[in-house]
């Protein structure tokens, strides 16, 4: 049987922890869809294209892997593509309560869809979008934390320091 997976969030910006999880989740699916979820209630950053972009550099090209951007309901694009699986990073215990409500809710609205969770490496499961653009907005070195393409971007947006 051919899986599809999907992992979804706003990867505003791309960290090391979603590359890992992206690394990973390649390891166990046929695909994985790395979708960008265009939320209204937040405002990102960077661009859906600029986030496209960034996520393609630093994992690159694979005949398993492909990124887009979505907007709406969650479980009506896991339809549209044929997924059959979420990928869901999780960092630390109050990450699962939230993702395990989630995970319900999704399953509730589309039955024989499951949501695997994958834990975070040691080295990644302090690492946040937000934290990363706080410290970037301060002009703190996320070198270490993001991809080079990604630390480039993120100097160049808001003149963060580092590597």
């Amino acid at each position: 049987m051919h899986v599809i997976a999907l992992y979804p969030g706003t990867f505003d910006p791309p960290t090391n922890g979603h590359v890992d999880i992206i690394e990973r989740s390649l390891q166990i699916f046929d695909r994985v869809i790395v979708a960008i979820a265009l939320n209204v209630r937040k405002e990102p950053l960077f661009t859906t294209d600029e986030r496209l972009a960034l996520i393609r550099e630093a994992v690159g090209t694979r005949p398993n892997f492909e990124v887009e951007a979505f907007s709406g309901l969650l479980v009506d694009y896991v339809r549209r593509r044929q997924a059959r699986v979420i990928i869901r990073g999780l960092r630390a215990i109050a990450d699962f309560e939230y993702e395990f409500q989630l995970a319900h809710m999704n399953r509730k609205l589309a039955p024989g869809l499951d949501t695997v969770f994958l834990p975070t490496t040691e080295d990644n499961f302090y690492i946040s979008s937000s934290l990363v653009k706080e410290i970037a907005s301060f002009g703190g070195d996320v070198s270490g934390v993001v991809p080079a393409c990604v630390n480039r971007a993120l100097r160049q947006k808001v003149g963060a320091a580092g590597g």
